[in-house]
């Protein structure tokens, strides 16, 4: 017989407290946040803002050594309301904990840029609302692809690094009206010579038919024609089989289009080198439509050499003017791919 049955609050988890969204902006918070705030903090409130939601495994691989570091300190700036996070449902298994802008994060942002909160157009309940957005997965993976290239740049033996990565949001600013890539990147490469490549992404989860995808490339011709700039597009599918029925698709568009050499394009897959190496700057990449025909898969820093007739970018500058103006939404520029390199100084809890 039980005579001491466990209450019903000892079965739930713990929950870490937090200050309530009333006192999140009060002037004595933000004060005291102004001494406990490291630099790396502050790359990723803006890394949130820019492309609405990271998991914990993107954001340990972008900027901290381990995953008991990195979720300790998340900890900490979810308690501060820095950051909120949110965690999906999964059938089977169990998801990573996902994490977006808060309210005190996005009134820090806004004041180191000298704007009021309006001016950010931000909202914590449209922050949040990406929980149950449909285009969750979609953001997170092209998130992923991305993540992957500032993991592969911090390598002390990287050859290269990822010097822009503009979310969807500010693609749709700037080109909206003629296309709405998934996200725009620029790759330096250092070692042995210092080149760049510069591409949009369409990151495909195969819920799209081959011939929808294809269509987009009348929209990237446009903007060559428009902008007098070539940009690669590069198209990343989920499987082999895939990216055999999307590459016929692309085909079939770009040779209806009056000059296919103003949309050049490579495709690559998910599982092309295995479930164990999802590196996007990896030989995998298969151009359309290329001058020279490769024998083999190219690496992300050589598919220049697909288009020799593309100019070269300078490699001075990770400001890409080559694409549109300053490349300032909301009156933020976009943030640096890469994490600051850490404080000697221990982050006050």
């Amino acid at each position: 017989m039980i005579t001491n049955p466990t209450p019903q609050r000892s079965l739930r988890g713990h929950r870490p407290e937090r200050l309530s969204l009333r006192h999140a902006t009060t002037s004595g918070h933000l004060a005291r946040l102004a001494t406990s705030l490291t630099d790396r903090d502050r790359w990723l409130a803006r890394m949130l803002y820019e492309h609405r939601v990271l998991t914990t495994h993107q954001i340990t691989e972008m900027a901290w050594p381990s995953v008991r570091a990195a979720n300790m300190r998340l900890l900490r700036l979810y308690q501060w309301r820095v950051i909120d996070r949110f965690q999906p449902y999964l059938t089977y298994g169990t998801a990573p904990m996902h994490y977006v802008l808060d309210l005190t994060g996005a009134t820090l942002l806004a004041r180191e840029e000298g704007l009021d909160l309006r001016d950010l157009n931000y909202r914590h309940d449209r922050a949040t609302g990406i929980a149950y957005s449909l285009h969750l997965a979609h953001t997170v993976g092209t998130n992923d692809f991305f993540s992957a290239l500032v993991a592969r740049s911090r390598r002390p033996n990287a050859t290269g690094q990822l010097a822009a990565w503009w979310s969807e949001t500010r693609c749709a600013k700037h080109f909206g009206d003629i296309v709405r890539p998934d996200a725009y990147g620029l790759w330096h490469k250092t070692i042995p010579t210092r080149t760049a490549f510069e591409w949009f992404l369409e990151f495909d989860f195969g819920t799209e038919r081959p011939d929808r995808l294809g269509a987009k490339l009348v929209g990237y011709a446009k903007l060559a024609t428009t902008t007098g700039i070539s940009t690669p597009v590069l198209v990343w599918v989920p499987t082999a089989r895939r990216e055999a029925s999307v590459r016929r698709a692309l085909y079939d568009a770009a040779s209806a289009l009056d000059d296919p050499s103003l949309v050049p394009v490579a495709t690559s897959s998910a599982d092309f080198l295995g479930d164990q190496d999802n590196d996007p700057a990896a030989a995998r990449w298969q151009p359309l439509h290329a001058q020279n025909p490769m024998p083999q898969r190219l690496r992300l820093a050589e598919l220049g050499k697909a288009w020799p007739y593309l100019p070269p970018l300078s490699t001075s500058s990770t400001d890409v003017t080559q694409v549109a103006g300053t490349g300032r939404i909301d009156g933020l520029t976009p943030p640096a791919p890469l994490p600051p390199a850490p404080s000697d100084r221990r982050p006050r809890r």
